[in-house]
């Protein structure tokens, strides 16, 4: 029995010195199978003897694209970040740049036709003259109808939808990127109603000029 209380204190002893061995605070001491805790994987700039360069930073396989390749894809709507400065030179660059990646169907112009109800029309008036409700209380000057704008690009609507121009102000904390380019595709049906004779995707947006609008983050 005394034996066996020995055995006790010793292995106890040798337990309390090798966890405060260690002057490292941080450190666990002596660990018993750690296991896969520590991992071997190699830092990114070290030689890795598995490939015949030694290079561990390996280049991206070939025909690999970058995403900001594509400004005018689908992913550029919501997830690559604007690249056009709030500048005359952004500006001008957007415009002849920047193409809308949603296409202009139904259901797109619809929506368009929704925002540009809520957001629009009290300035620019139901078709885009320039006539709208603040405008005829003598509120605000006149804006320019689109059609009167000399190269009004569809890049150029979008750009000043995010930043502003003139005494219209930056649209980009009520309405998405996607927002925005559906109602440049309803304005571009206004344009295209008044210069080509097309029909516009709607009229009347008088009617949801007072809408309730939730703000977009």
């Amino acid at each position: 029995m005394k034996n066996h209380i020995k055995h006790f204190l010793i292995l106890g002893s040798v337990i309390m010195l090798a966890s405060c061995g260690k002057k490292d605070k941080n450190s666990p001491g002596t660990e018993f199978m750690p296991d896969m805790y520590y991992s071997e994987a190699y830092k990114p700039y070290e030689l890795n003897p598995l490939f015949d360069d030694s290079l561990q930073a390996r280049p991206p396989v070939e025909g690999t694209v970058s995403q900001g390749a594509f400004p005018n894809s689908p992913i550029s709507i919501d997830v690559l970040k604007y690249p056009y400065p709030e500048t005359p030179e952004g500006y001008e660059a957007a415009g002849k740049e920047l193409k809308n990646p949603l296409p202009s169907d139904s259901s797109n112009l619809a929506d368009g036709k929704e925002i540009y109800g809520k957001f629009c029309v009290n300035c620019h008036g139901d078709v885009g003259d320039g006539n709208g409700s603040i405008v005829a209380n003598g509120k605000f000057p006149s804006p320019n109808t689109y059609w009167s704008k000399v190269g009004l690009t569809q890049g150029k609507m979008f750009h000043t939808l995010t930043y502003g121009k003139g005494l219209m102000g930056s649209h980009a904390s009520q309405l998405t990127k996607t927002e925005r380019w559906k109602v440049v595709h309803y304005v571009q049906s206004l344009i295209d109603a008044k210069t080509k004779g097309t029909t516009a995707a709607a009229s009347d947006t008088s009617k949801t000029a007072s809408a309730k609008t939730t703000k977009k983050i």
